[in-house]
C-alpha cells in the first residue's frame, strides 16, 4: 500500500471513522444510514443460498418493531446467536423488495460489549487482501509511540500564524480523535501542509524549468486546414479559440505548458488530435498518454480511423504494458526510426526503452504532471517537448490558477451543437422498480446502461461483494436476455479492461460498477446511468459519472437515486437536476461544502491528495497558495534553518515523482 517506513505509517490516515452512537429504536432506523439497534432474536435463524454465497438471516425485535438482518458467508452465526439474550447490531440499513433490512452488521454479543465503543470514533483504513483493519490499528498505535515534534515539517511561524494544533497532538487526533472537533482541527493542519508542499514543489519545479526555448519549427500545413474543412461538424467557438492558443504556443518562442480544461463531452480530444497532427505533419512526433490501457486502445483505434478516413500521411503506434515483448520491440523500432509519428499509450510511453526520433508534443491527462526532469527523460537527446495537459474536472478558475500554477490555462466552456443535453431526475428509492423497467425498455431498443454503487465504507471487504450481489440481483430482475456485468476496484487491471471492452462491444448490456468507471472508455451506445445512494458522492464527482452517457446521437438519461430525506441533500442534488454545466456545478459544490464534513465527499480524478479536497478545503488551498508565494519571495531556495525540514521533504517528494515516472 506504499507504506515502507514508520513515517509512512504515521501518514497513512484513516479513510473514514465508525462513530458508535447510542442505539436507536428499530422503528426509527432510516434507510441509507448506519445505525445501532438493540433487541432480541425473533423466531429461527435461517441459512440459505449457494455454497459460495451463504446468507444468514434473522429478525431482530424491540418494543417498537422488527427488522430483517442478513450476513454473507457467516453460517456459524446460527449456533452463536441462537442462544437468546439481548443483542446489539451496528450496520447499514438498505431497502430491498421486501422492505428495509440491515446488511452485514457488526455484532455485539453479549450487549455489554458495546459499552467500550459507545461514543468513540474508530478509524477505518483502506486495506488490501490479507490485511485487516485491526492489524493496521495495532501498527499505527505502535508507530505513534515514536511520533514527536521533531517529525514536524511545518515551519513554526506558519503553524502559529494559523493557530494549528501542535504536531504530536494533531497526528494522534488524525488517527484516534477523542471527538469530532479534535479530528477537524487536526485535519485542517495536514490539509494545509499537503497543499503547501504540493504548491512549493510545483513552483520549485517551474523555477528550475524556467521557460525553455522552442526548438521545433512548426509551420501551418495545408493538410490541417483540409482536415478541418472536411470534418462533418464545425468546431465550436470555444474549441477554435483554444486551438489558436495551442497553435500559437507551439509556434512561439518557448515550449508550451498548457492545461485545457473542458467539461465531459466538450470536444477536448479533437483539439489534442490537431496538436498531434501539427507535430506529425511537420516531420516530428507527438505522443498521447492515457490513464488506462483500454482508453489508450480506444484513442489509438479512433486515431487510425481518422488518419485513414481523411488520408493523412501519418502512421499511428500503440504502446501499452500488456503487449508482448516482440510487439513492444517492433513498436520501439518504429518509434526510434521516426516511421511512427503519433504514439498513443499508457505509462509505457515514458519507460526507458521507448526512445523517440524527434518528440515535439506530449498530450497527457491531469494525473500525469511532468516536471523538467520527466521532459528531459522523454526528449532523450532531443529538445524539451511541448506539454498539453487535458482535464475533464471543471475546477473553478480561481482554484485552477493555484493548483495548476505551472501551466497556462485554456477553457472549453461550450458544448458541441449536436449534443443532446442529458435528461436528469432525482428520485427516492421507491422509484427503483420503475427505473429498472425504463432500463429494460432502453436495452430492448438496443441501448446500454450503467448502474453506479458507492463504495461500502462500513465493511472491510464488502466493496466487491456489494457490486457483485447487486449485479446478481439485477440479473435476476432483468431476465435471461440481458447480460449484466460487474466492475469494481478490487479486480486486476486486465479483468477491468476485459469487462470494459465487452461493454464497448455491447456483449454486456448493463454494467454495475463502483466509481472506477470514471476513467472509462467512450461508449456512445450507453444512454442511461442510474446512481445509487447519490447523496454519498460530491457534486463534481456525480457530474463526472453522469458524463459516461450522452456521448452518442441518442437521448441520454441520468437517474440519481437517494435515500436521504435531508433538505441539504435535496438542495445539492437539485443543482444537478437543473444543470449540465460542469463549471457551474463545481462552483455550487464549492459554495455548499462546509468544514463539518469529516472528509469531504471524496472527489476523484483531481490530483491525488491524501487528505485534502480542493472543493471542501478551498479556503485552506488559497491560504497555502498565498503562503507559498511569500515563502519563496523571502527565501527562494528555502535555505533558512526554520525551512530546512520543509525543503528536504519537498526534495523527497519531487524525487519520488521523478522515480514514479521513470519506474
Amino acid at each position: 500500500m506504499g507504506v515502507r517506513t514508520v513515517g509512512d505509517l504515521i501518514r497513512y490516515y484513516p479513510r473514514t471513522f465508525d462513530i458508535y452512537e447510542d442505539p436507536v429504536p428499530i422503528s426509527e432506523a432510516e434507510e441509507g444510514k448506519t445505525v445501532t439497534i438493540a433487541g432480541s432474536v425473533f423466531g429461527r435463524i435461517q441459512v440459505s443460498g449457494s455454497r459460495s454465497l451463504q446468507v444468514t438471516t434473522l429478525y431482530l425485535k424491540d418494543l417498537t418493531g422488527t427488522i430483517k438482518v442478513i450476513w454473507f458467508r457467516m453460517p456459524f452465526l446460527r449456533s452463536t446467536l441462537g442462544k437468546g439474550g439481548m443483542l446489539i447490531l451496528r450496520g447499514r440499513v438498505v431497502r430491498r423488495r421486501d422492505g428495509l433490512l440491515m446488511e452485514h452488521p457488526e455484532i455485539f454479543y453479549p450487549a455489554s460489549r458495546y459499552e467500550d465503543k459507545r461514543s468513540t470514533m474508530q478509524p477505518v483504513y483502506a486495506l488490501t487482501g490479507g490485511l485487516t483493519n485491526n492489524a493496521v490499528i495495532r501498527a499505527v498505535r505502535q508507530a505513534l509511540e515514536h511520533a514527536d515534534d521533531s517529525m514536524d515539517i511545518l515551519p513554526e511561524h506558519l503553524a502559529a500564524q494559523h493557530g494549528f494544533l501542535p504536531y504530536q497532538e494533531a497526528v494522534c487526533a488524525m488517527h484516534f480523535p477523542e471527538e469530532k472537533g479534535a479530528f477537524i482541527r487536526a485535519r485542517e493542519r495536514f490539509v494545509y501542509e499537503e497543499f503547501l508542499v504540493f504548491l512549493l514543489s510545483l513552483r520549485q519545479m517551474k523555477e528550475s524549468e524556467g521557460r525553455a526555448e522552442n526548438h521545433f519549427i512548426l509551420k501551418d500545413r495545408p493538410e490541417l486546414e483540409r482536415f478541418l474543412k472536411a470534418l462533418p461538424y464545425d468546431l465550436t467557438g470555444a474549441q477554435k479559440k483554444v486551438w489558436q492558443e495551442i497553435r500559437g504556443d507551439m509556434q512561439g518562442k518557448h515550449t508550451m505548458s498548457r492545461l485545457v480544461q473542458g467539461d465531459v463531452g466538450s470536444g477536448k480530444t479533437i483539439i489534442a488530435f490537431l496538436g498531434l497532427l501539427l507535430a506529425g505533419l511537420n516531420g516530428y512526433q507527438g505522443a498521447l498518454m492515457a490513464p488506462t490501457e483500454v482508453l489508450a486502445k480506444q484513442h489509438y483505434e479512433n486515431t487510425v480511423r481518422l488518419l485513414e478516413e481523411y488520408r493523412l500521411p501519418l502512421k499511428a503506434e500503440l504502446l501499452t504494458g500488456s503487449m508482448t515483448a516482440k510487439q513492444k520491440r517492433e513498436a520501439y523500432e518504429r518509434i526510434a526510426s521516426g516511421e511512427s509519428s503519433v504514439i498513443i499509450g499508457t505509462h509505457a510511453l515514458i519507460q526507458e526503452k521507448a526512445v523517440y526520433h524527434d518528440l515535439a508534443l506530449v498530450v497527457t491527462d491531469e494525473q500525469h504532471r511532468f516536471g523538467v526532469k520527466q521532459r528531459e527523460a522523454l526528449a532523450g537527446k532531443g529538445f524539451l517537448p511541448h506539454i498539453l495537459v487535458m482535464s475533464a474536472t471543471p475546477i473553478p478558475r480561481t482554484l485552477a490558477i493555484i493548483l495548476y500554477g505551472d501551466l497556462d490555462i485554456s477553457v472549453i466552456d461550450e458544448m458541441p451543437k449536436d449534443r443532446l443535453p442529458i435528461k436528469n431526475c432525482v428520485v427516492d428509492t421507491g422509484y427503483r422498480e420503475k427505473a429498472y423497467r425504463f432500463m429494460k425498455k432502453q436495452v430492448e431498443q438496443g441501448r446500454q446502461c450503467y448502474v453506479i454503487c458507492p463504495m461500502v465504507e462500513e465493511s472491510e471487504n464488502l466493496e466487491a461483494e456489494n457490486v457483485q450481489d447487486y449485479s446478481r440481483m439485477l440479473s435476476e430482475e432483468m431476465g435471461s436476455g440481458i447480460t449484466v456485468g460487474c466492475l469494481h476496484g478490487k479486480m486486476k487491471q486486465q479483468e477491468k479492461d476485459a469487462v470494459m471492452e465487452a461493454f464497448g462491444r455491447n456483449e454486456i448490456q448493463i454494467l454495475v460498477s463502483t466509481t472506477v468507471i470514471e476513467v472509462g472508455i467512450d461508449v456512445p451506445n450507453a444512454t442511461v446511468i442510474l446512481i445509487e445512494n447519490a447523496e454519498r458522492f460530491g457534486l463534481a464527482q456525480l457530474h463526472q459519472l453522469r458524463g459516461r452517457v450522452g456521448r452518442g446521437r441518442h437521448q441520454s438519461y441520468c437517474i440519481f437515486l437517494s435515500a436521504s430525506k435531508s433538505d441539504e441533500t435535496k438542495e445539492r442534488l437539485d443543482i444537478l437536476n437543473r444543470s449540465n454545466d460542469g463549471f457551474f456545478i463545481a462552483g455550487e459544490d464549492l459554495r455548499l461544502r462546509g468544514p463539518g464534513d469529516l472528509f469531504g465527499i471524496r472527489q476523484s480524478g483531481i490530483l491525488d491528495f491524501q487528505v485534502a479536497d480542493v472543493f471542501q478545503d478551498a479556503a485552506l488551498l488559497k491560504k497555502a497558495g498565498e503562503d507559498a508565494g511569500r515563502l519563496l519571495a523571502s527565501d527562494p531556495g528555502l535555505q533558512a534553518p526554520e525551512h530546512r525540514k520543509l525543503r528536504r521533504h519537498i526534495e523527497q517528494k519531487i524525487n519520488e515523482t521523478m522515480l514514479e515516472t521513470t519506474l
